[in-house]
């Protein structure tokens, strides 16, 4: 077994010694905000098909194995952990941060990240919670990250796919990441081992989602994948901000379970989001962005290396947030969709039941543009919001997710709202109608938040059965009910049957382990006129 020459270790070094090294490396450079610019080579985001899980007795059959949780064996993983043990007695530094997961300290998990780089290690210190003077005089590691992108697997013999890889293995506690040096890599292999400890051992719903808090002490959730504003509208000048990304659900609170914030910059502007714009000063990591032509002002609409720019910051850069990064249980919870084929409502209400099986669905739609090859709306599907990070069936996290609602909120009556958010395309489909107006939604979110939408009518989708409010404060009726925003309603009436057959064709893969109930709500499409 391979052993690390702890002599070249420096350990919690300050943020200011991490950017010092990174600039006398000629690692990145300072941007005229103050924050540290880094290129992070060959891959500019995460590779699913390169993540592994160890296949051992603990994981064998708890792990829902298949394109997303792919095994690997204990002997490849040793393979590749002596691999990297044996690198590292090449390099004259190695950094390590003692951090830990979880804001509750019911479910605090201590963190030792080894790095070779010094900005990784500042994106470590960015992204986990920091731990006092005294915690780490008595600090003991549970879980450790090891993060070297020189390393690299021989796929013939180490059992990948190529020469990157991330791979956890859940009886050593470890997570060894190689040929990689992107750093979300390192935040969401944490992320993945507490998306399976936390539901196995501790009845905490573990959530890809930001959070925040209002005035009068509720909490909201937002889920939404890349592109539904997650982000944006989390960050709310009126509402104290949890987290942005990775939350747990306990019987008593919801929990961040970072101390940082990892947003997108592209086309990141002053207006339309303030509290990432000026987050971004010393102490921020800026990855893969462009600059303007005087080689230090940051352009945000500069997609030349990469669509997904990042910025990663401690979350005390934000000055509206909960210091504890800890709320009550939601009263609300948002499921945020893009919806490009312009079927969906712009806000609609949720049975148990129906927030189950969207919550399963985790449907958004990419548009062109966004990717190689889409040249129309296209839809995805990600379990839970968050299905690469899965070890366990979907199904186990909806249970949970059901259980939560039953109990309730704060108050303990039950009454937990939730609310689907289509902030895509109304009037039509992409390339026919129009993006749903920032504003509105935000009005929206306001209305749901403030008890507003509890006071008015509805009525129901044909096809989605999803409850549609009439009205709206600030928003104006018209635009309530998709099918009356398009020219042709029925082209809309189409299209809705479309979209419904990619839901129940996409939810397949769920029906045995899914509750009945959960089932029934499915889109039903309509008979239309030939």
């Amino acid at each position: 077994m391979g052993t690390f020459n702890k002599n070249n270790w420096k350990v919690n070094l300050e943020p200011a010694a991490l950017v010092e090294k990174t600039l006398v490396q000629g690692g990145g450079k300072l941007s005229n905000t103050g924050a540290l610019v880094v290129n992070t080579g060959e891959f500019t985001g995460r590779s699913p098909k390169d993540r592994f899980v160890v296949k051992d007795d603990i994981t064998k059959d708890t792990v829902d194995w298949g394109d997303i949780n792919i095994p690997i064996s204990q002997q490849n993983y040793q393979e590749l952990f002596d691999k990297i043990a044996d690198y590292s007695h090449t390099l004259d530094e190695i950094y390590v941060r003692d951090a830990y997961a979880c804001a509750n300290p019911s479910y605090q998990l201590n963190i030792r990240v080894h790095t070779e780089f010094p900005w990784q290690n500042m994106f470590a210190y960015n992204m986990f919670l920091r731990p006092t003077e005294k915690q780490l005089n008595n600090f003991t590691a549970e879980w450790e990250v090891y993060s070297f992108p020189g390393v690299m697997a021989d796929a013939k013999i180490n059992g990948t796919r190529q020469h990157n890889f991330a791979i956890l293995n859940f009886t050593e506690k470890k997570i060894i990441i190689g040929g990689t040096a992107y750093t979300g890599e390192i935040k969401k292999g944490i992320f993945s081992a507490l998306n399976y400890l936390l539901p196995v051992e501790r009845n905490v719903l573990p959530m890809h989602c930001s959070a925040n808090v209002g005035a009068e002490g509720d909490t909201a959730l937002f889920f939404g994948l890349s592109g539904t504003g997650k982000t944006t509208l989390s960050n709310d000048p009126e509402r104290r901000l949890i987290g942005d990304d990775e939350h747990g659900w306990s019987k008593e609170s919801v929990f961040n379970f970072e101390g940082g914030c990892y947003a997108k910059t592209i086309d990141l502007s002053a207006s339309k989001e303030p509290q990432i714009y000026s987050a971004i000063k010393f102490g921020a990591l800026l990855e893969n962005i462009g600059f303007e032509e005087d080689g230090y002002t940051p352009d945000y609409k500069d997609s030349s290396i990469t669509q997904n720019t990042r910025v990663s910051y401690p979350i005390y850069h934000i000055d509206n947030i909960m210091y504890n990064s800890r709320g009550d249980l939601p009263d609300n919870i948002f499921f945020l969709t893009c919806d490009a084929f312009g079927v969906l409502p712009p806000i609609s209400k949720l049975t148990p039941e129906q927030a189950m099986y969207h919550f399963m669905s985790g449907y958004t739609a990419k548009i062109a543009g966004t990717e190689v090859g889409i040249t129309e709306p296209k839809a995805t599907f990600s379990a839970c919001f968050g299905a690469p990070f899965l070890p366990l069936h979907p199904a186990k996290y909806a249970d949970l997710l059901g259980k939560k609602l039953k109990e309730g909120n704060r108050k303990g009556d039950g009454s937990i709202n939730v609310w689907l958010v289509n902030t895509g395309w109304t009037g039509g489909r992409y390339g026919e109608g129009s993006r749903m107006e920032l504003a509105f939604t935000r009005a929206m979110i306001k209305a749901a938040l403030k008890g507003e939408l509890n006071k008015v009518d509805y009525h129901t989708h044909p096809v989605f059965g999803l409850s549609i409010p009439r009205t709206c404060p600030d928003v104006p009726n018209s635009i309530l009910n998709p099918r009356d925003t398009w020219r042709n309603e029925e082209e809309y009436d189409k299209m809705a049957n479309d979209l419904a057959l990619l839901f129940i064709s996409n939810f397949k893969k769920y029906a045995d382990e899914a509750a009945d109930g959960v089932k029934a709500v499915a889109p039903t499409p309509l008979v239309l006129k030939s």
